[in-house]
């Protein structure tokens, strides 16, 4: 019961965040990972959020462009995955591809309601009540947030037994279909990032980091660590970003650098 309460509270954070971007509960790598430590199967968790984050990484809002819901798609598939069905991780891919679809229609449609709260906001505001308008603020975030936690709620209703029933009722052909365009996805969401990091200052790590890959003994801590450290030197020696002329990084803002540093260095 307390796991249970855990699942739909983090859903319910993961679909609030989603608006707020504050806090990062509805990224998949943090949503899938919270979900797996409720029901006790913290791995399965990290594994799930670390692919389905590969996946959600070009996925973001643009003006009027809504993305696929990336925190319906973790919570649900986390859930399935980590909770009693203990369906693959490999179906939980799939199963989060059309889930991210419809979490983009739930929360257009929660969106489109919010319009009318707005309204009730701003007569709120005429009347001078500040706690009218943070109520209406408060409601719109809350359902924000059920539309994620009432999905996961039906799915814990159902059981493992239903569950497991309907996913073993959808042809290999449909399952492996979109676990082959879950892999498209996460190579097109990775190439978007890359075009959106391709400088001339850039490309060097990155090509490093294909190459330190190929040294078998480093793992992700190792290599984050080198990351880390190339960065820090990277900023330590660029007149670009400690304010200096070139020489050594020892010039003020007004031979070239940053004006941020030269009102920073002169406080």
């Amino acid at each position: 019961m307390i796991s249970a309460f855990f699942v739909v509270l983090f859903a319910f954070l993961a679909g609030m965040d989603g608006i707020l971007d504050q806090f990062q509960f509805h990224q998949p790598l943090v949503a899938a990972t919270l979900i797996g430590l409720a029901n006790g199967h913290l791995t399965e968790g990290i594994i799930l959020g670390g692919t389905l984050q590969m996946l959600a990484l070009g996925w973001m809002n643009i003006g009027a462009a809504v993305a696929p819901d990336a925190a319906l798609a973790s919570a649900v598939s986390a859930y399935l995955v980590t909770g009693p069905a203990q369906v693959s991780v490999d179906t939980g891919m799939a199963i989060a591809i059309p889930l991210a679809v419809a979490g983009q229609v739930l929360t257009i449609g929660v969106r489109t309601l919010t319009v009318a709260l707005a309204h009730v906001a701003d007569k709120q505001a005429e009347k001078g009540s500040l706690r009218g308008v943070e109520t209406v603020h408060w409601t719109a975030l809350s359902l924000q947030g059920l539309r994620i936690a009432i999905p996961v709620i039906i799915v814990m209703a159902v059981g493992a037994g239903p569950v497991n029933d309907t996913l073993n009722a959808i042809p290999d052909v449909i399952t492996k279909g979109l676990a082959v365009a879950g892999g498209f996805i996460v190579v097109v969401g990775y190439a978007m990032v890359i075009n959106m990091m391709a400088t001339a200052e850039l490309w060097p790590f990155f090509f490093l980091g294909f190459a330190l890959s190929a040294v078998s003994e480093l793992n992700l801590i190792a290599m984050g660590m080198i990351g880390l450290v190339l960065a820090l030197i990277y900023l330590q020696l660029s007149p670009r970003f400690n304010g200096g002329s070139g020489k050594g990084g020892s010039g003020s803002g007004s031979n070239g650098g940053d004006p941020i540093d030269t009102i920073l260095n002169n406080y």
